[in-house]
């Protein structure tokens, strides 16, 4: 399983994934700034009845767009990549696994779905690490426990069901849930940490497409 994870960090920056990456990232900031200066244009329009506390306003809504803009990189990234998620499992198949052939593109709407689905968790994700930063005695484990079971859930099935219907992937990743989890462990692990989450969604489809192709080899169809 280490080895697959490094193998899918590595390949997260060479030229063929190189693309969707920078597409993604590109996306992620245009929207983080037009964020920033909505809210500076919002703030602009509340009228106080003293100079020290517009600026005071302003500096408090600079830092807590700053944290809170912060908290929403991974999410937004998790959208966008969530359009290059099929593209990503076909480059990694081809490359890695030309033997078995690609896997079938999900359905339009499932993915749509799946996206959606991936964006929560990685909302949650967030969530629980600013809570842990607020809220004193949370121990870190919640957000590594939480995560590590979602993630590696949600991208388990994904990969598996380019090959499988979604009842025989549900029950690879249920026979298989112990090393899953710790796969999600991993992927909770990157998005634990400041910038390196941005690459999140295009790393944990890449380490999940080489769990899969890992793991099935055993398992009746």
């Amino acid at each position: 399983m280490l080895a697959a994870a490094s193998c899918a960090l590595t390949q997260v920056f060479q030229p063929e994934f190189r693309s969707i990456l920078w597409k993604s990232l590109g996306f992620t900031i245009l929207l983080l700034i037009l964020v920033w200066f909505g809210l500076e244009w919002a703030v602009s329009f509340v009228e106080l009845p003293y100079p020290w506390l517009t600026t005071a306003l302003s500096i408090l809504t600079g830092i807590g767009a700053f944290i809170g803009l912060g908290f929403l990189v991974a999410p937004i990234t998790s959208i966008f990549a969530g359009f290059y998620q099929d593209d990503v499992a076909e480059i990694v198949e081809q490359k890695d696994y030309p033997q078995d052939g690609p896997g079938r593109a999900l359905p339009l709407g499932q993915s749509i779905v799946l996206m959606l689905k991936f964006f929560g968790i990685v909302v949650l994700g967030n969530v629980v690490a600013l809570m842990l930063l607020l809220v004193p005695g949370i121990n870190i484990a919640a957000f590594f426990l939480v995560n590590g079971y979602l993630l590696g859930r949600e991208f388990f099935e994904f990969a598996a069901m380019r090959f499988m219907p979604p009842d025989q992937a549900k029950a690879l990743r249920r026979a298989r849930g112990g090393t899953v989890f710790l796969a999600g462990l991993v992927i909770a692990g990157v998005l634990a940490v400041p910038i390196l989450n941005l690459i999140t969604p295009i790393f944990a489809t890449i380490f999940m497409v080489h769990l899969y192709k890992r793991v099935a080899q055993n398992f009746p169809m």
